[in-house]
């Protein structure tokens, strides 16, 4: 199972802080997103993006949890020349990620 069959997603940014919440469809698979997506497992998730710590915020009433990536847009959007300046498409990424502890 991945995070798209349970959940949703949205992004953006704030300077050069990416913000990603990811959404429970149903309050009842709420656990298992903050089980499994864990401030480290996000980071590795984007390595290749995210050069700062990552902060969880869990909301355990809205069935989300939310991410503040620090250091992840490239300077900002006024600085970066990466094509998604804004952050806007790591929603898209996190969605893929597979809800079994046991594999990357």
């Amino acid at each position: 199972m991945k995070v798209r069959d349970i959940a949703l997603a949205r992004s953006g940014d704030k300077g050069n802080r990416a913000t990603l919440s990811v959404i429970a469809h149903d309050l009842a698979d709420y656990p298992l997103l903050e089980r499994t997506l864990t401030p480290e497992r996000v980071q590795a998730h984007y390595r290749d993006i995210v050069r700062g710590s990552v902060q969880r915020y869990t909301l355990h009433h809205l069935g989300a949890v939310h991410f503040v990536m620090n250091d992840a847009l490239g300077g900002g959007v006024t600085r970066s020349l990466a094509l998604d300046a804004h952050g806007k498409t790591l929603s898209a990424a996190i969605l893929d990620v597979s809800l079994d502890l046991d594999l990357p």
